[in-house]
C-alpha cells in the first residue's frame, strides 16, 4: 500500500473510532437522561450553569435570598454548559450530550497519536483508540456532570497538538494551539496548567523533522529556541485564564487563578486522621469567624500548611493512602449513577459495573507495564554483549515489572502505577526520543499521582489519565525491530514503500504487530 493511501485508510479509521465513540456515549446518554439527575458536585455544576445560562454569572443564591458572587469550583465546565442551556435550554441531558462529543474527540486524538507512534500500522492505532472509544469507565461516566473524563479528553487533544507540533519545528504557532487547549483544561481543572511546559517539552524532543535540523554553534542559542515554544505555550494557557483571574481579583477580593478551593483541598489531605479521600474539612479556630469564600480558603491554606510543617513525616505518611483512593479502584460511573438514582442503578449493578470496569483498568495496566518492561532497542552496530550497568538496569526493570503485574492483580493497583513511572524512567535518555503518546501519558499520570500526593485521593481523579494510558497500553502489542538505524542514519536504505524512520532508535516509529 503506497503511503498516501495509508495514510487516507488511517484517516477513515479515525473517522470510524470517532463514531464508534460518538455512538457508545451517546447510547448512554440516551439511557440516562431522563433517569439520572445531577447529583454531588454536578448539582453545583448544574446549578451554576442555570444561573449562567440566565445571565446572572457565577453567583450563588442562599436559602435566606442574598445573592454572592463565588469561584469555589472552576469555572471551565459549568461556564462551557451553561451557554449551551442559553442556545439549547438548561436540560441536563445537554451537558451529557457535551460529555460525549468531547469523549469521542478524546478517542480520535489517542488513535492519531498512536498512528504517529506506529506508522506502519493500522492494527495499533485502531486498538488504542478503540480502548478509549470503548473503556467502560469512560463511557458509562458520560451521564455525569462532572469535569474528570471532560478533563482527560482535552489533555488527550492537547497531546494531538504537541505531536503535530514537534512534525511542525520549529514553527511557533502550533505551540500556541497546545496552550490555548491546556489552558482551557486549566479552567476545568486547574493542576492541568502543570502540563504546559511539560507538553512543549515534549513537542521539541524526539528526532528533528525531515529537513528540519540546523548545525547549532552555541549552546546558549540553542537553549534560547528551545525556550521560546516553552514559555508561548505557557502564556497562551495563562491568557485563557487570565479574562476570569481579572474577575477573581474584583469580585473575590483575591486574584486566584481559577478558583478558591485549594486552601480547602490542602487542608482535608492534611489531616492526620485523614483515609486519603475526601472528608468533610475540620475547620480550624483561627479560621471560625472567616466567611469570605477567597478569604476562607486563605485562611484554610494557611493552617494546612502550618500543620505540614509541624509535622512533615506525618504528612509525607498519609501519601499511600491518598494514592490508594486514586488508583487502587475508580468506580467513578456507577457511585455517581447509584447515587443519583438508586430505584434505577442499584448496589448490585454499581458493583458489577466496578467489576467490569476494574478488570479494564488492570489489563490497561498491566499491558502498559509490559511495554515499559521492553529493553529499548540497540542502534546497528552497537555492542552485542549486555555491559555490567546494562546487567543492573535489566535486573531493576525485572523487579519493578514483577512488582507492577503482583499490584496490578492485588487490591493496590497504585504501587503497580508507581512502577510503570520507574520502568519508563530507566529508559534513560531513550525516553526524550519516544513519541508524544507515550511522554503524555506518563506526564499525565505522573502529575495526577503528585497532585493528590499533595492533597486528597478518589478513583474518579483517575479518570484524566486513563484515555492516554490505554493509548499506551496498546503499544505493547507492538513488536521492536531488535536491530535498527540509530536516529540521523541514512533513510535511503528503508525499503519502497514503508515509512521512514523519523523516531529515535529504542521507540520504535515502525513498530508492528505481533
Amino acid at each position: 500500500m503506497s503511503d498516501g493511501a495509508s495514510v487516507a485508510a488511517r484517516r477513515r479509521d479515525g473517522g470510524a473510532i470517532f463514531a464508534l465513540a460518538l455512538a457508545a456515549r451517546i447510547a448512554v446518554v440516551v439511557w440516562a437522561a431522563g433517569r439520572f439527575p445531577p447529583t454531588a458536585d454536578g448539582t453545583y455544576y448544574q446549578r451554576v450553569a442555570e444561573r449562567i445560562a440566565a445571565g446572572l454569572g457565577y453567583t450563588w443564591l442562599w436559602p435566606d435570598g442574598a445573592v454572592t458572587y463565588a469561584a469555589h469550583y472552576p469555572v471551565g465546565y459549568p461556564g462551557a454548559v451553561g451557554a449551551l442551556y442559553a442556545l439549547l435550554g438548561a436540560h441536563p441531558a445537554v451537558a451529557m450530550l457535551l460529555n460525549a462529543v468531547l469523549g469521542a474527540l478524546g478517542a480520535l486524538a489517542v488513535h492519531r497519536l498512536a498512528a504517529r507512534a506506529a506508522p506502519r500500522s493500522r492494527a495499533l492505532p485502531a486498538l488504542s483508540g478503540a480502548l478509549v472509544a470503548l473503556h467502560p469507565g469512560l463511557v458509562a461516566y458520560t451521564p455525569a456532570l462532572m469535569t474528570e473524563g471532560v478533563t482527560g479528553s482535552l489533555v488527550a487533544c492537547a497531546a494531538w497538538a504537541s505531536a503535530r507540533a514537534r512534525e511542525r519545528r520549529p514553527a511557533l504557532a502550533p505551540f500556541a494551539v497546545i496552550g490555548l487547549l491546556l489552558g482551557a483544561a486549566t479552567l476545568v481543572r486547574p493542576q492541568v496548567l502543570l502540563l504546559a511546559p511539560l507538553f512543549a517539552g515534549l513537542s521539541l524532543s524526539g528526532a528533528p523533522p525531515a529537513g528540519g535540523s540546523r548545525p547549532e554553534a552555541r549552546l546558549a542559542s540553542r537553549a534560547a529556541r528551545r525556550a521560546a515554544p516553552v514559555l508561548l505555550t505557557v502564556l497562551a494557557a495563562l491568557l485563557v485564564c487570565a479574562p476570569w483571574t481579572a474577575r477573581n481579583c474584583l469580585r473575590m477580593n483575591r486574584c486566584a487563578l481559577v478558583s478558591v478551593n485549594g486552601g480547602w483541598n490542602l487542608l482535608i489531605g492534611a489531616d492526620p486522621a485523614s483515609t486519603g479521600a475526601w472528608s468533610p474539612v475540620q475547620v480550624p479556630e483561627a479560621c471560625r469567624e472567616v466567611f469570605d469564600e477567597a478569604g476562607k480558603d486563605a485562611c484554610f491554606g494557611r493552617e494546612a500548611r502550618r500543620m505540614i510543617a509541624e509535622r512533615p513525616g506525618a504528612w509525607l505518611g498519609l501519601v499511600p493512602r491518598k494514592l490508594a483512593a486514586t488508583f487502587d479502584y475508580c468506580g467513578a460511573a456507577g457511585w455517581y449513577l447509584h447515587a443519583s438514582n438508586p430505584a434505577a442503578f442499584s448496589e448490585a449493578d454499581k458493583v458489577a459495573l466496578g467489576a467490569v470496569e476494574t478488570v479494564f483498568e488492570r489489563v490497561v495496566l498491566l499491558a502498559a507495564l509490559v511495554w515499559a518492561a521492553r529493553r529499548p532497542a540497540r542502534a546497528s552496530g552497537a555492542a552485542r554483549g549486555p555491559s555490567l550497568a546494562q546487567r543492573a538496569l535489566d535486573l531493576a526493570r525485572l523487579a519493578l515489572f514483577a512488582l507492577g503485574v503482583v499490584a496490578a492483580l492485588h487490591v493496590h493497583a497504585w504501587v503497580g502505577y508507581v512502577a510503570l513511572l520507574g520502568l519508563a524512567l530507566l529508559r534513560g535518555r531513550a525516553l526524550l526520543g519516544a513519541p508524544v503518546l507515550v511522554g503524555a501519558a506518563l506526564a499525565v499520570l505522573a502529575a495526577t499521582a503528585a497532585t493528590h500526593a499533595v492533597f486528597f485521593g478518589a478513583g474518579r481523579y483517575a479518570l484524566v489519565a486513563f484515555p492516554l494510558l490505554s493509548g499506551l497500553a496498546a503499544l505493547a502489542a507492538a513488536r521492536q525491530n531488535t536491530d535498527r538505524p540509530a536516529a540521523g542514519a541514512a533513510r535511503a536504505t528503508a525499503p519502497t514503500g514503508t515509512a521512514p524512520l523519523a523516531q529515535p532508535r529504542g521507540f520504535g516509529s515502525d513498530d508492528e504487530l505481533l
